[in-house]
C-alpha cells in the first residue's frame, strides 16, 4: 500500500453541504523524500523508504548523515517503508501529500497515547462491585482471579491491571474530506490514533 508519513496537528470540525457537522483530524502529510529504493535483486523485495521531518546533523549519527546524504537531503526524524507505488521513483524524489485526493479512504496507523498503570475498569471495562452498606476497599477491584488448588496458578492472558496505551494502532477507512496543497495538510474524518505532533503513517 503506498502512502505517507504525517504529523497530526490536532482534532477540529468542518460542515457538509448539509450543514452537518462532521469531526475530522488535520495531519500534516510531507512532504517526504525518498531515502532509499528497494529492489528484488538486491533486497529480495520491492519497497520505498520514505523520510520525514528534518533532524539536524548534531542529533544524528554519522552512519545517518552518510544514508541521508545518498538521496541529497538532511537527516531525517522518522523514516517507513511503502510498497505499491505505482509511478518509478528514485532515489531523492519528493512526494507531497497531492498523492491523496479528496473523497477517496485512507488507513491511518500510529501509536495510542500512552495511560500508565491502570486497573481492570479502565483497562477491560470490568464492572466492579456493587456498592452496598458494609462493602470495603473492592469497589474497582478485579475480584477472584486464581483456580483451584490444581492448576495452583494464574493462566496466561488474564485480564488484569497494567500498563494501557502505547500501542500501535490503525484505523481503516477514513474519508479524505481536504486536501491544502500548499500547506501540506491532510483532512480526514473521524480521530486517528496518537497525541498531538505524533507521527503517523497514511495508506491508500
Amino acid at each position: 500500500m503506498s502512502g505517507l508519513i504525517g504529523k497530526k496537528i490536532g482534532m477540529t470540525s468542518i460542515f457538509d453541504e448539509n450543514g452537518k457537522n462532521i469531526p475530522c483530524t488535520v495531519i500534516q502529510a510531507g512532504p517526504c523524500v525518498v531515502t532509499q529504493v528497494r529492489t528484488n535483486e538486491v533486497d529480495g523485495y520491492e519497497a520505498l523508504q520514505l523520510g520525514f521531518d528534518d533532524k539536524s546533523d548534531k542529533a544524528s549519527t554519522k552512519a545517518a548523515q552518510g544514508h541521508f546524504k545518498k538521496a541529497g537531503t538532511v537527516a531525517k526524524r522518522k523514516v517507513v517503508e511503502f510498497q505499491g507505488y505505482a509511478s518509478e521513483l528514485k532515489l531523492g524524489d519528493e512526494i507531497t501529500v497531492e498523492h491523496f485526493t479528496e473523497g477517496e479512504f485512507v488507513d491511518v496507523a500510529g501509536t495510542s497515547k500512552g495511560k500508565g498503570f491502570q486497573g481492570v475498569v479502565k483497562r477491560h471495562g470490568f464492572r466492579g462491585s456493587t456498592r452496598t452498606h458494609g462493602q470495603q476497599s473492592m469497589l474497582r477491584a478485579p475480584g477472584s482471579v486464581g483456580a483451584a488448588s490444581y492448576p495452583a496458578r494464574i493462566f496466561k492472558g488474564m485480564r488484569m491491571a497494567g500498563r494501557m496505551g502505547g500501542e500501535k494502532v490503525k484505523v481503516q477507512n477514513l474519508k479524505v474530506l481536504k486536501v491544502v496543497a500548499d500547506k501540506n495538510l491532510l483532512v480526514v474524518k473521524g480521530c486517528v490514533p496518537g497525541h498531538k505532533n505524533a507521527y503517523v503513517t497514511i495508506q491508500k
